[in-house]
């Protein structure tokens, strides 16, 4: 089968995201050198925060043993490799773009999870007020080109429409 005429944007969007988010990470633990539990005030609302996640998403399933941690890169190989599938596949630009962000991001947590043992997190958005706290999860660039990619997905299938969606009876 040939691949989708939409394939090279969701390249694209894979390599970017995954260049991004190692980017940064290299910068913050070689560059800046944080170290785990350090917080760095950016803005009153945003803190940088080295967290290690031995999980997976909101740090469900923490994996301690290497036999864990590795199960979860074999887990995330799958899923990527499936992703890569749909992709070769894309029936739309707004779907290869979606799929890009998502797999981009699900290898570069990967690869921290094969050098690290462990997916390096730094962004905590926060609010505090006098009578109020929220604090969101700890979560890094890759979670983002996931979140983004999967909210794309969504809107996709339900405001994207396809061409040839009336020719179905």
């Amino acid at each position: 089968m040939n691949p989708s005429p939409h394939l090279r944007p969701g390249l694209i969007a894979l390599a970017a995201t995954f260049a991004v988010d190692q980017a940064f990470k290299v910068f913050m633990l070689q560059v800046v050198g944080i170290t785990t539990g350090q917080v760095i005030t950016v803005a009153p609302v945003l803190d940088l925060v080295m967290a290690w996640n031995y999980g997976v998403s909101f740090g469900l399933f923490q994996q301690d043993s290497v036999l864990g941690q590795w199960a979860l890169v074999l887990f995330k190989v799958g899923a990527v490799a499936l992703i890569g599938w749909w992709l070769w596949r894309a029936e739309s630009t707004l779907t290869a773009v979606a799929l890009g962000l998502i797999a981009g991001g699900a290898i570069g947590n990967g690869l921290d999870r094969v050098v690290y043992g462990a997916v390096a997190d730094f962004f905590a958005f926060h609010i505090t007020t006098a009578t109020w706290q929220f604090q969101w999860y700890v979560f890094n660039l890759a979670d983002v080109g996931i979140v983004a990619g999967v909210g794309l997905l969504l809107y996709d299938s339900l405001f994207g429409g396809r061409p040839d969606a009336s020719k179905s009876a």
